[in-house]
């Protein structure tokens, strides 16, 4: 298979929470800034790869390649609700036959969530997107990699062999910024 590279992207509250205590990203941690970056971000990738849970909310969602990770099947299968979509249990099948599968050889593939998914391609990435909404805090959430709250997202990306290459204002008067962790040559 061609080089694919890998792209994480991800908003998440100053404490590292990417969706409150019932597992849904609240509205308090969505802001028009970072919804443009996200959909731009989309827009240029073969490949949108994410678990049942996330989902991307854009206007160009439907016209997207996808892989949704799940145990809803055993291997691989097309998703009869969205004819770009394929499902893929990583137990049943490798990660090239599901892409095969979704006819990407070569491109950007997007990682959108959730926890286990970003963890499973953490060697991967290319770079990692970490967007951040510095004045929320979310006590009760789920944290966007495992090991998160107790150790922070930057902490995570770091032993995950990405560095910071700085930071972008995307919204001034609500501190939210976007990082991109870029892997360490």
């Amino acid at each position: 298979m061609a080089r694919l590279r890998f792209e994480g992207f991800v908003i998440v509250s100053a404490n590292g929470m990417l969706a409150d205590a019932a597992n849904v990203m609240p509205g308090t941690l969505k802001f028009d800034a970072d919804k443009v970056f996200f959909s731009e971000g989309l827009d240029r990738v073969e490949l949108v790869l994410h678990g049942r849970n996330s989902f991307e909310d854009q206007p160009n969602s439907a016209r997207r390649n996808r892989i949704v990770l799940t145990r809803a099947t055993s291997a691989l299968a097309r998703d009869a609700n969205d004819p770009k979509a394929i499902l893929w249990n990583p137990s049943g099948a490798s990660f090239d036959d599901a892409c095969a599968m979704a006819g990407v050889a070569s491109g950007t593939i997007a990682v959108i969530g959730g926890p286990d998914v970003f963890a499973m391609f953490a060697s991967r990435y290319d770079v990692f997107w970490l967007s951040q909404a510095h004045r929320l805090q979310m006590p009760e959430g789920q944290g966007v990699f495992p090991g998160v709250p107790e150790r922070s997202p930057q902490a995570i990306l770091t032993d995950w062999g990405l560095s910071a290459d700085g930071s972008r204002i995307l919204d001034g008067a609500n501190q939210v910024t976007v990082t991109p962790w870029r892997r360490k040559s």
